[in-house]
């Protein structure tokens, strides 16, 4: 499987998303087009569906929130996400994001 939407760097790793708000909940869809697709509650105002993005994720890779960084579009569906933590490797992401039927 391509892990074109996760990548390592020194000190975390970088994740490229495509975020749909709006959404009943906030899960993971898949990986599509090399980002990984994830389905967001929250509303694209005011940067209501980037902070639902960096509690997600914060919270699902067990990272606090300040590790949590979108670097590129902002206003965007599609996002650079940047994640600073030391022991975090991109199989740990994958195991922690992706639900195993997937």
């Amino acid at each position: 499987m391509s892990r074109a939407w996760c990548s390592a760097l020194p000190g975390g790793v970088r994740l490229a998303v495509q975020v749909t708000p709006n959404a009943k909940k906030t899960e993971v869809i898949g990986v599509l087009d090399d980002a990984l697709k994830l389905k967001l509650q929250a509303q694209p105002i005011e940067g209501k569906a980037n902070e639902a993005l960096v509690r997600y994720l914060a919270e699902t890779l067990s990272v606090p929130r300040s590790a949590v960084t979108v670097t590129h579009g902002q206003a965007s569906k599609r996002k650079l996400v940047e994640v600073r933590s030391a022991g975090l490797t991109v199989d740990a992401v994958e195991s922690r994001l992706l639900p195993s039927n997937l």
